[in-house]
């Protein structure tokens, strides 16, 4: 539960990400003070920057580079890859288009899932898997949009799990307790978001934009969430338990960390608690097993 908090931790995880496939990495001095630091920060903000992250910061300025290159593009040219039903969610959403809490964000955007790296085929996950079939769709434009984010997906979804192990030695679990039947295979999205000039949007002139919220508060509904800001711009903002907003300044070389509403798990997994965590409560489950499945259908 957040706290007080008046700025957001910075956490140099490298000792982690150098001993993160090490069967003794709990008894490594360097990886133990990461998680005793991931561990405050996980439980008094919900938030943290992570730096020493092993991703190349040349690889994360094309991404913000040929993102850019992309959102330039005429507004005819982006509907090509239109997010729709037909397309599995996945695309293009221009500005306006997504909802928040009734409001509509000025923003642009393109979804991506995990789909096409392996395929979900038709029935794989019973009905309730209908709506996420399917492939992603890339634009042709700029050319070397696809292989460059794939690659940078698969970055940080090894990113990701390094820092998964740290959060479960925090809880007092084995290192891979998020993992095998639990998260071995992760439901990951790839959100790369535009704020245009709010006067000027989806090809229209705006001079009397009501909302110029780029993007209305809101909880991630996944664990955990890595945000790629500009350098340049401080947008991104944090609520305390005061109800303060405290700003997440840039920090170069660094992701901003969301610890999100729960563990984006594989599509059908249970979630129930951790036995470490049964034990810290006495014994007495807090909550009843569900499925993953379940939890899914109730946020398309």
């Amino acid at each position: 539960m957040a706290t007080d908090f008046k700025s957001i931790p910075l956490i140099d995880i490298s000792p982690l990400v150098e001993k993160w496939d090490d069967p003794n990495m709990a008894q490594d001095k360097g990886v133990a003070e990461v998680v005793r630091k991931l561990d405050q920060a996980c439980r008094e903000a919900g938030f943290f920057y992570v730096k020493g992250h092993g991703i190349p910061y040349s690889l994360v300025e094309e991404i913000r580079s040929i993102s850019r290159q992309f959102f330039h593009l005429p507004y005819e040219e982006k509907l090509k890859i239109k997010l729709s039903a037909a397309t599995g969610y996945r695309g293009y959403q221009r500005v306006g288009e997504n909802i928040t809490k009734g409001v509509p964000d000025m923003h642009e955007a393109i979804d991506v899932v995990r789909k096409c790296y392996r395929e979900v085929k038709p029935g794989m996950y019973g009905s309730l898997g209908e709506a996420m079939e399917g492939c992603n769709v890339w634009p042709s434009d700029p050319p070397t949009f696809k292989n460059l984010m794939e690659d940078y997906v698969n970055r940080c979804t090894d990113l990701s799990r390094k820092i998964m192990r740290g959060i479960a030695l925090a809880l007092g679990g084995p290192m891979d307790a998020f993992e095998g039947n639990r998260g071995g295979d992760p439901f990951w999205v790839l959100r790369v978001i535009g704020y245009p000039v709010v006067s000027h949007v989806n090809g229209k002139e705006m001079p009397n934009a009501e909302n110029d919220v780029g993007c209305g508060a809101h909880t991630d509904y996944g664990l955990p969430t890595l945000v790629n800001q500009d350098d340049d711009i401080t947008a991104l903002q944090v609520r305390n338990s005061n109800g303060e907003w405290i700003s997440a300044v840039p920090v170069p070389g660094t992701f901003v960390c969301n610890i999100g509403d729960m563990l984006k798990p594989n599509f059908d997994a249970a979630i129930e608690p951790l036995d470490a965590c049964v034990q810290k409560s006495g014994g007495t489950k807090k909550f009843k097993e569900l499925f993953m499945e379940s939890i899914w259908s109730v946020k398309c």
